[in-house]
């Protein structure tokens, strides 16, 4: 049986040989290159200009030769990742959780509900605790910046810059699996969406304002609540009711909102205790 780091750099080839630029990881998900100028930081930013590797994504390559040079440098690597925002996908991934009560699947299909985009068919990779990494391919420019959270509850951006785990690697929180069926290349990214993704501020460590809620939102929030599975029901209300409120129509919607959460099994008291703590946020 291959060994873990074996298996990798096996899934990093694959993935290079389909035109990626990837970098072996550590089971943290962290670049697995140990940097050549830890003893002594560089005078100036070192972007891999001093022809030596362990500068992070900068060393991401397609080149398999180069691919199997990263991995021997780094032979406790059990995993890699695939650089987005460079040529010739330019790709962007949309990372999309599932835990401590977010669906971002949900949430993304809301957003292109409320901005009349459709989800194509493109790569998805189930990750361990559950979620989706779903990769779109993008235009060279303007760049996409990475963001958590910031399009919506449970969905981050990996863009220029930033790096997806990709399939076949292992990590400590288990393996990441190519979805059965998957499209083997990224499909373009809806226009609609990418005007979203732009709109973005990169995530920083100062807090930035919510993204506007999508136009007329209250049949989708609506539906979003009704639809919740157990365990999320709580989390589905308030973050419809953040929305609601967010859009003004918090006080319009907190009725109709507590009729649907009823409708999931949740008690009137709890509603509207949710929909209050919304209210204050």
């Amino acid at each position: 049986m291959a060994s873990p780091h074996a298996t990798a750099l096996t899934h990093a080839l694959v993935a290079a040989g389909r035109g990626h630029s990837v970098i072996p990881l550590t089971r943290a998900k962290l670049p697995a290159v140990r940097s050549p100028h830890h003893a002594a930081p560089a005078p100036s930013p070192c972007h891999g200009a001093c022809g030596r590797p362990g500068h992070g994504i900068h060393d991401a390559t397609p080149d398999p030769l180069a691919v199997r040079r990263l991995f021997a440098a780094a032979p406790w690597a059990t995993a890699y990742g695939i650089a987005c925002g460079v040529a010739p996908h330019h790709l962007i991934g949309i990372d999309l959780d599932t835990k401590h009560g977010a669906d971002g699947l949900t949430a993304l299909r809301l957003l292109a509900a409320g901005h009349h985009f459709a989800l194509p068919p493109t790569v998805t990779v189930r990750t361990p605790s559950g979620g989706r990494h779903l990769y779109f391919s993008g235009p060279p420019a303007p760049p996409v910046p990475n963001s958590a959270g910031r399009l919506a509850p449970g969905i981050d951006i990996r863009g220029t810059g930033g790096y997806l785990v990709g399939p076949g690697s292992l990590t400590s929180r288990g393996r990441y699996h190519l979805v059965p069926g998957t499209p083997r290349t990224p499909a373009p990214a809806p226009p609609a969406l990418l005007s979203l993704l732009h709109r973005l501020p990169p995530t920083s460590h100062q807090p930035k304002p919510s993204p506007a809620p999508p136009p007329h939102p209250a049949p989708a929030l609506l539906r979003f609540v009704r639809t919740s599975p157990d365990g999320q029901r709580n989390a589905r209300l308030f973050w419809a009711a953040c929305r609601a409120y967010e859009s003004g129509l918090g006080q319009e919607m907190a009725t109709a909102l507590t009729t649907a959460a009823l409708d999931t099994g949740l008690t009137e008291r709890e509603a509207r205790a949710t929909i209050a703590s919304a209210a204050r946020r």
